[in-house]
């Protein structure tokens, strides 16, 4: 069983930062691709960021220059450091490993 645990959203002031964490354990042969997506109610899932094994990156273009994806292979844990935050960033935060386990999810609201 294929476990991702996302840890560091929460409540942030307009241009501030954080940082989510997205830690996989479990019985998992190979992590490839590893990104980031995000939702509020109402709208479709979207594409945030995604890296591949090979630390290939891609953005949304409402994020690049703001938002940074990264990740740690010895850990199986993936990064988005967000910076810069604006209100129409808040939703809920999943991340996805090999664009198959899905994370809880974690919510992220930035106050205007």
């Amino acid at each position: 069983q294929v476990q991702l645990v996302e840890s560091g959203g929460g409540l942030v002031q307009a241009g501030g930062s954080l940082r989510l964490s997205c830690a996989v354990s479990g019985s998992i042969s190979s992590i490839n691709a590893m990104a980031w997506y995000r939702q509020t109610p109402g709208k479709q899932r979207e594409l945030v960021a995604s890296i591949t094994s090979g630390g290939s990156t891609n953005y949304a273009d409402s994020v690049t220059g703001r938002f940074t994806i990264s990740r740690d292979n010895a850990k199986n844990t993936v990064y988005l450091q967000m910076n810069s935050l604006k209100p129409e960033d808040t939703a809920v935060y999943y991340c996805t490993v090999n664009w198959h386990y899905w994370g809880q999810g974690t919510q992220v609201t930035v106050s205007s």
